[in-house]
C-alpha cells in the first residue's frame, strides 16, 4: 500500500468524523428515551477510530488497483453520507431524516464493500465491520425515533 494514498483516505475519514465535534450529541440526545442495548458512550469514538482506519486502508488498497473506478466512486459516496448523518441527526435534531440518510449510507457501504471486494478482497473484508456498525446505528436511529415520537414531530 502506498502511504500517501492511505493518508489521503484517512484525511477524508477524519473530515467526515469531524462532524461529531461540530455537532456533539449534547443534552438533547441524553434526554431521549433509548433502548437498553444502546452502546455505551465510550464505545463510539473507539469504534469510529477503528472503522476509519479500516476504511482508509480499504480505500488506499483499492486506489492502487486496476479497474477501481466504481469502487472509488462508491467509497466517495459512502464517506459523503457518513459525514452528513451527524449534522442531520444531532445538529438539526431531525431523527426521521437521519434515518433516511442512514438507509442511504447502509446501501452505499454495502455497494462499496462489494465493489471493493471485486478490486481487492482484503479491501472488501475491511468494510464488513463498517457495514455491521452502520446496521446497528440504523437500528438505534429507528428505535430512538419510535421511542420518542413527540421529539420526532418537533424536529
Amino acid at each position: 500500500m502506498i502511504w500517501l494514498y492511505f493518508a489521503i483516505f484517512l484525511a477524508a475519514c477524519l473530515a467526515a468524523g469531524s462532524t461529531g465535534g461540530l455537532f456533539p450529541p449534547g443534552r438533547w440526545y441524553e434526554d431521549l428515551d433509548k433502548p437498553p442495548w444502546t452502546p455505551p458512550n465510550w464505545l463510539f469514538p473507539v469504534a469510529w477510530v477503528t472503522l476509519y482506519l479500516c476504511m482508509a486502508t480499504a480505500g488506499a488498497r483499492a486506489a492502487v488497483s486496476p479497474d477501481n473506478g466504481l469502487a472509488m466512486a462508491l467509497w466517495s459516496l459512502q464517506i459523503a453520507l457518513n459525514g452528513l448523518w451527524t449534522p442531520v441527526f444531532f445538529g438539526l435534531g431531525r431523527m426521521r431524516l437521519g434515518l433516511f440518510v442512514l438507509c442511504g449510507l447502509w446501501g452505499a457501504v454495502a455497494a462499496a464493500m462489494l465493489a471493493l471486494w471485486q478490486v481487492d478482497t482484503l479491501a472488501g473484508v475491511l468494510f464488513l465491520p463498517y457495514l455491521a456498525w452502520v446496521s446497528v446505528a440504523g437500528a438505534l436511529n429507528f428505535s430512538v425515533l419510535q421511542r420518542n415520537p413527540e421529539v420526532a414531530k418537533a424536529g
